[in-house]
């Protein structure tokens, strides 16, 4: 049988994650050590509270049916969050359930865009920011992130045309996988810019709660007029280690709420009703866990960044995430030819930064999912190795 399949779908190349897995299986059918640093999966352990809440909603058969809708215990405790968290006002008209942030990346454009519109998104950038508008038949054009300005978007550098023609454009602050975080006049700039060229904004709030220095992460949303032109994607994965739960949330402008509710309700039956019932456990109660948690997160990655800087590796510090965006050595000049000479001779596996978009060359991931022991393990691996002598 001769089949031919759409072109979109002839248009996606195998993902480096599933070129560095199958890196990763080898090394280990070696017996070699494998440090795996390329998946950004937490390694901390779900609160014990959300689980016990998880628990006992599925002990009630009732849990087990389509949910339909998102349960007002579950919308509620988003709403309090958001008021307590950030000091924003919300009416529970505008949250949404999504299957993840991926997912919800992916879907909305079918609410926002036809085929052929334009959808500006960063580069580098999370891959679903570019990928998810063009398999809706969406064109993304990239805007430049440069080290120079800090990571930041000049919105004066988009050509008017272009803005003029983009439905939406996605921003993430902080910054997946460039590290950096957005201050109050990019926030202001960014909405002065939506409402200019009536552009809706996408905020992916992934990483709010993952900010070094003890500081508190912002919500798009707390400013002046983002509501009236955007939505924020706020996860449970990153901050309360539920990402195998698939569960994040749509909020801000009612009108982009609402469009986007009507197309998931073609193809969605509702979040399985003891997830919510854990959501709105974690959401409801204690945070500490949170904040040490990013406290851990930042001590990692100090350890990674001074401990190959002082071998001879130079990487600055990160201000958030759970990541390290490292410029390669400098002796050598392609960041995909330096991963896979990185796993092979040292079993660090890490993420190139062309994963990301071209303007991640030079750079290589790191995934902060080991405790700090293992990571320094992984800092002698590459001493070791010599990759690093010149």
């Amino acid at each position: 049988m001769d089949l031919v399949f759409s072109e979109r779908s002839r248009k996606i190349e195998e993902g480096i994650f599933v070129i560095l897995n199958e890196k990763k299986e080898a090394l280990l059918k070696e017996g070699r050590n494998v440090y795996n640093f390329s998946i950004g999966t937490p390694d901390f352990k779900v609160p014990g509270h959300i689980m016990e809440a998880m628990q006992e909603a599925c002990k009630e058969p009732e849990n087990y049916k389509y949910s339909i809708t998102d349960r007002p215990v579950m919308l509620e405790a988003v709403q309090e969050f958001y008021k307590n968290r950030f000091g924003v006002e919300v009416k529970t008209s505008q949250i949404m359930s999504m299957y993840g942030s991926q997912e919800g990346m992916a879907h909305i454009a079918v609410a926002l865009c036809d085929p052929g519109d334009i959808v500006l998104v960063p580069n580098p950038g999370y891959p679903v920011f570019g990928i998810g508008p063009e398999l809706m038949g969406a064109k993304a054009v990239t805007y430049p992130l440069y080290k120079e300005n800090h990571f930041l978007p000049d919105f004066d550098d988009i050509p008017e045309e272009t803005a003029k023609a983009a439905k939406y454009m996605i921003i993430s602050y902080p910054a997946n996988p460039v590290t950096s975080v957005a201050d109050d006049d990019f926030y202001e700039k960014a909405i002065a810019f939506a409402k200019k060229y009536n552009v809706v904004l996408l905020h992916d709030n992934a990483y709010a709660d993952l900010v070094y220095g003890g500081r508190q992460g912002r919500s798009f949303l707390e400013y002046p007029g983002a509501m009236d032109v955007g939505v924020e994607f706020y996860s449970m994965s990153k901050s309360y280690n539920m990402t195998g739960m698939r569960i994040s949330f749509a909020i801000g402008n009612e009108k982009v709420i609402e469009a986007f509710r009507k197309v998931r309700s073609q193809i969605d039956y509702g979040i399985f009703l003891p997830i919510q019932y854990a959501v709105a456990a974690a959401l409801n109660g204690p945070q500490d866990h949170v904040q040490e948690q990013a406290r851990q997160y930042e001590e990692r990655s100090r350890t990674l960044t001074r401990g190959l800087t002082r071998i001879g590796w130079e990487i600055p510090d990160g201000e958030a995430t759970m990541f390290v965006w490292a410029p390669i050595p400098k002796n050598y000049t392609s960041c995909e030819t330096f991963a896979l000479e990185l796993a092979e001779r040292t079993g660090v596996v890490v993420v190139p930064g062309t994963a990301f978009g071209d303007l991640g060359e030079g750079y290589v991931r790191f995934a902060l999912v080991y405790p700090v022991e293992m990571i320094e393990k992984a800092i002698r691996a590459i001493a070791e190795s010599g990759m690093l002598d010149v």
